[in-house]
């Protein structure tokens, strides 16, 4: 990989990083707002409930994509530990090209969704909610891109513990 390349990959992992930091702590911050203005003082914001939410579905999205670049995705490949070699390879491929393709649906989906509430007005604490679900076709979008690339990269960690016996 070229350095211009790798430079923009650790730039883009520390923004993603950097979001999810941002977000799960203003999660924290307005939750523990809402909770201190409803059991003292009866009251509350009437905007927070919505807004996390909205902020719990774009943490999550970007928490999975960071799961799959680092390769610590969860997987249902059981079967992966019990072969070795060529056959690991080909299953490792055949499952996050299915992965891949899942994210893609999805993304196709989730446009098809935002595309739904694009000129409805509605909004979430003055957001509007096509905003707001943009991060559906995005993230699987991009998670998409990330299984298709990973399949053909060697996993990241290859220190994963192998539950076959070695065969002679």
């Amino acid at each position: 990989m070229s350095r211009p390349a790798g430079r923009a990959l650790v730039w883009l992992d520390r923004v993603e990083t950097g979001l999810i930091a941002v977000l799960v702590l203003a999660m924290v911050l307005l939750a523990g707002a809402q909770i201190v203005l409803r059991n003292f003082f009866e009251t509350g914001l009437g905007w927070a409930d919505p807004l996390l939410r909205a902020m719990v579905l774009w943490t999550a999205m970007l928490g999975a994509l960071a799961a799959a670049r680092d390769d610590k995705h969860i997987g249902l490949d059981v079967l992966a530990h019990f072969v070795h070699g060529k056959t690991r390879r080909a299953m490792r491929v055949i499952t996050l090209l299915f992965a891949a393709g899942i994210s893609a649906t999805m993304a196709w989906y989730g446009y098809g969704l935002v595309q739904l509430d694009f000129g409805g007005g509605n909004t979430i604490a003055g957001i509007p909610n096509w905003l707001i679900e943009a991060i559906i076709p995005f993230g699987f979008g991009l998670l998409a891109l990330r299984f298709a690339l990973r399949a053909f990269l060697p996993p990241r960690n290859e220190d994963m513990p192998v539950l076959a016996p070695e065969l002679p």
